[in-house]
């Protein structure tokens, strides 16, 4: 996973299927991954499949989104996010 997120722009999204708010930010994530395709990678990461991808990164609530920008951690937002928040995240990290 780390080499996935070492170049370029990546938004993470930790979750699990087990997950309420996860299941609701799925068709976001899947609207944010159409809209920035070619642009930024947008991956889903199942915490109980990676565990310690998560714990290495300190993830204890999900749904946790992380934006990384050539492996480093730039954003982080915990719990149900709305997809304008996090496509004006990615849009100025993709700006600057």
């Amino acid at each position: 996973m780390e080499e996935r997120v070492n170049s370029g722009v990546t938004l993470v999204d930790f979750e699990s299927p087990w997950c309420r708010p996860c299941r609701d930010q799925k068709p976001i994530i899947e609207t944010l991954a159409r809209r920035f395709r070619g642009e930024a990678r947008i991956i889903e990461l199942n915490i109980d499949d990676n565990r310690q991808f998560a714990i290495q990164l300190g993830i204890t609530s999900i749904p946790t989104l992380i934006i990384f920008k050539n492996g480093r951690e730039l954003q982080r937002f915990v719990g149900l996010q709305p997809a304008e928040v996090l496509s004006k995240a990615i849009a100025e990290v993709l700006n600057k």
